[in-house]
């Protein structure tokens, strides 16, 4: 009946004004319905918001009638809104920043008021009021009922005590296990104990809520019959005691391995206590203290009595939180060093620097909730925050576990390895990129789950949404995209490296089969990446057809503006194809002689002797010199002097062979008998012999070295000379064929006129010798 009223009050003051007015001024339309009226205001946006502000202002006039105080401010603002009813639309309608006063107002308001009403009770109380508005108070009763109420007290908590007692030995052993045990991931360990040790502390609570209710109900006081009083401590005892054991779970400061929170037992201790004291005071105080005072003495008493403690508990938050600012600030920049992810390191750091004002902003939103409603207000907090406590506590183990397990290193078996000796380090280098994806996403899913428990984010409404639902779908085919790419890259690179492995697949594979499936992987790669890209972005919903137009256009434009490039890649095609080199050869392209270090499909990197690396694109090569393939030949032109016998000097060279051959560090290099060329040149000062030893491909200059070191053994042994460049002075001859003797005249007077000066110059210095003594002799 009440709500009839309401609605039909809510009609007549916001949509009569309206229809009203709309007849008036089209006389012509139809009067419509008082039901269809009411169903057109509630289609209106602005409309219905003005209802329900009418109806919370019916409601707190109803109440200020039940308890006796009109409120003649909300009657006129009652009327007010009325009169204004037309004007919902317009731009005078009330800001949020009014809004925010009206409520700071009406906060303050309902403080004075509830200390006022708290006034008048206890002067009522001690003075002695007997006005009908007071109840009358029976202390003898109240005396009574608080004897009752402390021996349930006392029966509970020593029954509570004892079970925890009996229960140490059970979280001990526990603790210990978590610590030391083996087998099973730590966290995994650490998990299973303290879900065990949980249960065994909610039936320790049970046992002792049972007991307590029995005791109440069959020892103390009226036999069968639970009190009042009894009942709201028991069910604040059982809220408040599984509150303490979440705590316990968190903050444990007796058993280090039942504590999830990552932290030292003495601030396990600190932290424990304060929030045990915080959750206890809090608790009995407003599920047991308020609801006796407003039973036994007054409601105004118990409502004031419930300001007071969330008015005490919120300065005690504010005092412990502006104490332990600086400490818990160093502490979490201490974990922000040491976490491995940048996006996580910076969210630390900010952590550090605002904790404390949302630690303030969530203790001062408590506050003004319980205020403005403490009815609806309490159990939203407390569940908002059960929740958002639980989802961290989830987070934070989650992120651990995928710490321990895939985090470390990763470990295949010995013969995984030796078949594919690169699948580990691979493996190894997405562990991170995986593992850093993953904590943001139990980040994100933590945060987004935290927001709809406090109603910031209605995760079901925009999942059910059309946006919502194309964003997860798209979301689960990227990831799933991801995943399948990077699965099949691995599985790919596995064959090849199968297939590379000498002690798997075929064997040794061949230079030109090494080189090529180098290539191939690397088209692997690009080729698996770019569609990748591809159909991630078509998924995303952007149109690719375009991009795949543009990237035909720059192909042509490169082709044309690069067409080195497009003969680079030509040209090192059909060099692959035709196996002209691989890693590995010894080649001579573009005037440079070296080792093939790299070869792509446009250039290939080349260590000369020196050990200088030569990078040559493939259109600079005109010709492949490979000093690699089937055999090698050393060559070698040894000069003896005009006067030696050839024979005798071949006979040397083919023992140096014998003694070659014969050797274990090079008869398995030899695939030919030695042959002689015989004399390939009558040079100005010698008879050049040339030889020639096959060999095998890469070994022809060892070879040559260790020959070149016999044939000057043998020779020397043989006395056998190997000439130098010499100048012979011809003098001429005269007509007989006689040579002239030499004119040695002018070197003996050259001599003779040198030995002269020599005497004279010795003269000299003896005379001066001789002056300068009787001088120094004098002095």
């Amino acid at each position: 009946m009440n709500t009839l009223k309401i609605l039909s009050l809510l009609f007549w003051l916001l949509c009569i004004p309206a229809i009203n007015m709309a007849y008036a001024q089209n006389p012509d339309t139809p009067s419509p319905t008082p039901y269809g009226a009411l169903a057109d205001m509630l289609e209106n946006d602005q409309a219905r918001l003005q209802l329900i502000e009418q109806l919370h202002l019916l409601s707190a006039q109803q109440l200020s009638e039940q308890s006796g105080q009109a409120q003649p401010e909300t009657v006129a603002k009652l009327g007010s809104t009325s009169q204004n009813s037309t004007a919902a639309n317009t731009p005078s309608s009330p800001t949020k920043i009014k809004q925010l006063a009206d409520t700071t107002r009406h906060i303050a308001g309902d403080l004075g008021k509830q200390f006022h009403s708290l006034a008048k009770v206890v002067q009522s109380l001690f003075v002695g009021d007997n006005s009908a508005e007071q109840p009358k108070f029976d202390g003898s009763h109240f005396l009574t009922a608080t004897i009752n109420l402390g021996l349930v007290v006392l029966a509970t908590w020593a029954l509570f005590w004892l079970l925890r007692r009996l229960s140490m030995p059970i979280f001990a052993r526990l603790s210990d296990w978590s610590r030391h045990g083996e087998g099973k991931t730590p966290v995994l360990r650490l998990v299973v104990c303290v879900a065990l040790a949980a249960m065994v502390d909610v039936l320790a609570i049970g046992l002792a809520y049972a007991a307590g209710g029995v005791m109440a109900t069959f020892v103390i006081g009226t036999t069968g019959e639970l009190t009042t009083q009894s009942s709201l401590f028991l069910n604040a005892f059982l809220i408040i005691e599984l509150l303490k054991a979440g705590l316990r779970v968190l903050f444990s400061s007796r058993y280090d391995g039942l504590r999830l929170l990552p932290i030292a037992a003495d601030e396990a201790r600190y932290w424990n206590r304060w929030f045990a004291w915080l959750v206890g005071f809090v608790g009995y105080g407003v599920l047991v203290l308020e609801p006796l005072l407003s039973i036994n003495i007054s409601p105004a008493l118990g409502q004031a009595m419930n300001t007071v403690i969330m008015l005490v508990a919120f300065i005690c938050a504010v005092t412990v939180i502006l104490k332990n600012r600086l400490r818990l600030r160093l502490a979490i920049r201490q974990q922000a060093e040491q976490s491995s992810l940048a996006a996580g390191q910076y969210s630390l750091i900010l952590l550090s620097r605002t904790w404390h004002w949302l630690a303030l902003g969530y203790f001062a939103t408590v506050f003004v909730l319980t205020l403005l409603s403490p009815a609806e207000a309490l159990p939203f907090v407390l569940f908002a925050t059960l929740k958002t406590l639980g989802l961290i506590v989830v987070a934070i183990l989650l992120s651990t576990l995928l710490s321990q397990t895939i985090g470390r290193h990763i470990h295949l078996s010995d013969e995984l390895r030796r078949k594919l000796p690169l699948l580990e380090p691979r493996i190894n280098s997405y562990v991170p990129t995986a593992l850093r994806f993953l904590r943001v996403l139990i980040v994100s899913m933590a945060l987004l789950l935290i927001l709809h428990a406090w109603h910031g984010v209605d995760l079901t409404l925009w999942y059910e949404s059309e946006a919502g639902g194309k964003l997860m779908s798209k979301i689960i085919a990227v990831a799933i995209i991801l995943a399948v790419a990077a699965v099949l890259w691995v599985l790919l690179a596995c064959l090849i490296e199968h297939k590379l492995n000498p002690e798997t697949g075929t064997g040794q594979p061949s230079a030109r089969a090494q080189t090529l499936l180098l290539l191939f992987r690397n088209a692997l790669a690009i080729t698996l990446a770019t569609m990748t890209v591809m159909i991630v972005l078509s998924q995303i919903g952007i149109n690719i057809g375009p991009l795949i137009a543009g990237a035909g256009v720059l192909g042509l434009a490169i082709g044309f503006g690069a067409q080195k490039l497009v003969q680079d890649i030509i040209t090192g095609v059909f060099i692959q194809v035709e196996n002209a080199m691989n890693t590995g050869d010894v080649v001579t392209l573009a005037g440079i002689t070296g080792t093939a270090e790299h070869l792509s499909i446009r250039s290939v990197g080349i260590r000369d002797l020196s050990g200088t690396y030569h990078l040559i694109p493939f259109s600079s090569v005109d010709t492949v010199s490979n000093y690699m393939r089937d055999f090698g030949f050393h060559v070698g032109e040894y000069r003896v002097a005009y006067r030696e016998s050839i024979d005798d000097a071949i006979a040397q060279l083919e023992l140096a062979y014998n003694e070659l051959a014969a050797s274990e560090s090079m008869q398995h290099e030899i695939l030919a008998p030695l042959e002689v060329s015989g004399v390939v040149a009558l040079a100005d000062s010698s008879v050049n012999i040339r030889v020639r030893i096959k060999t095998t491909p890469g070994m022809q200059w060892a070879v040559g070295r260790a020959y070149n070191r016999l044939v000057k053994q043998y020779f020397q042994q043989a006395g056998i000379e190997i000439p130098f460049p010499h100048s012979t002075v011809y003098f001429g001859v005269d007509k007989a064929g006689a040579a002239p003797a030499a004119n040695l005249a002018i070197m003996e007077q050259v001599a003779v006129l040198e030995a002269h000066q020599g005497r004279q110059l010795t003269t000299q210095a003896t005379d001066t010798v001789h002056q300068d003594a009787p001088n120094e002799k004098d002095q």
